[in-house]
Parts: C-alpha cells; sequence; structure tokens
C-alpha cells in the first residue's frame, strides 16, 4: 500500500515522507533520535490520522473503548516499527511483535487491489470506501506492514540521517543512496548547520 501523496507542508501535523502506509504511521512518533514526541495524544487523533491517511472512510464509527483502541493504535505501531527495523537490518523481528502485527491484519479481510491511471502510467489505486472503523483501519496498516516485511523493500528502509529526526523512509531513489526523509524538511537544514558550523557561523 503507497503512503499519501506527499505535498504536506513541512509543517503538517503528520508527515507523509514515509513511502508506505506503515511507515507513515510509525512516523506519528516523533523525534526518536532525542525526546520522543507524540503526536496520537488522544483517541481523536487516531482516527483523524487513519482518515487523512486515507485508510478510512468518513463517517468513521467512534470505538466503544476509546483509550483502550489509542492504547492498542500505539502498541502496534511500535510492534511495527521494532519489526521493520530489526528486518532491514538483516535480522528477524521479535516473535511477540509478529502475532500483534497478524493479529491486527486478521481483523480485516484483504481489500480488493485497484488499479489507476496517474500520470500516464498504470499505479495502484486505494479502495473509495475505506474501512469504518479504527479496528479495521489499523488492520489494514497491519496488512501493509506484513506486505512490507516479506517484500524486497524491506532491504531499502531508510532512518533519516538528521541528529533529531530518526523518520523511517523507503529509499527509492535510483542509486538508493537518499539519506534524509525530505531535502526540504531534513537535507537542506541539515547542510545549512554544517556550513554554518564550518564557517564560524
Amino acid at each position: 500500500m503507497t503512503s499519501r501523496t506527499a505535498g504536506a507542508a513541512a509543517q503538517d501535523e503528520w508527515l507523509w515522507y514515509g513511502g508506505r502506509v506503515c511507515l507513515d504511521y510509525v512516523n506519528t512518533l516523533r523525534d526518536r533520535w532525542k525526546e520522543p514526541r507524540e503526536t496520537l495524544r488522544e483517541p481523536d487523533d487516531v482516527l483523524r490520522w487513519l482518515h487523512t491517511a486515507g485508510v478510512t472512510g468518513e463517517p468513521i464509527r467512534t470505538p466503544a473503548q476509546p483509550e483502550v483502541m489509542l492504547g492498542f493504535a500505539r502498541r502496534l505501531r511500535e510492534a511495527i516499527d521494532r519489526a521493520v527495523m530489526a528486518a532491514a537490518g538483516g535480522g528477524l523481528p521479535d516473535v511477540g511483535d509478529l502475532s500483534l502485527i497478524n493479529d491486527a491484519a486478521m481483523v480485516v479481510p484483504r481489500p480488493a487491489p485497484q488499479v489507476v491511471i496517474v500520470g500516464g502510467r498504470l499505479a495502484p489505486g486505494n479502495r473509495k470506501d475505506g474501512a469504518e472503523d479504527a479496528a479495521a483501519g489499523l488492520g489494514l496498516v497491519a496488512h501493509d506492514a506484513v506486505e512490507l516485511l516479506l517484500s524486497d523493500e524491506i532491504h531499502r528502509v531508510r532512518v533519516c540521517g538528521a541528529d533529531r529526526c530518526a523518520l523511517r523512509f523507503v529509499d527509492r531513489s535510483p542509486a538508493h543512496n537518499r539519506r534524509w526523509c525530505s531535502m526540504a524538511r531534513c537535507g537542506n537544514r541539515t547542510k545549512v548547520r554544517s556550513h554554518q558550523l564550518r564557517h564560524g557561523g
């Protein structure tokens, strides 16, 4: 599952540089290098993220136990992150993390694939209806994590090289040497800071 189009400004509440829905979801915990900053602070944040990412339709059903859903959403996010980073580094994920991801993915049937024409080429499309509730939406995120873990793209997962950022992304650059989550967000700022340090600025 490809991630939401990354046309959002750097000041957006959430960032869309991961290249996969599951990595954009992992990136809802920011600044992992230094002092992690939570963007899924309330149950409504999870619902809004799922809708903004195009995973759920509208209106989305409010969960019966919002705080329980929030806790599960955060645990799933961290299980996905640990599993992806372990596999990207050539290791095997923790069995408990895989179990959590698989259990979440079982909540919703695999959506039928869609195909659309974008820029004169065939491309995967998103379901127009979307999941109806948070459990199903998180299930689709888990589906994407399973697909990533089983695909060759797992070896192209990178971590932004900026000293505070640590956003995860799939490196689809031709030379497979992408260093930053975004040149505009971290690349240019890091280069400017390095230049100032070298020249005493």
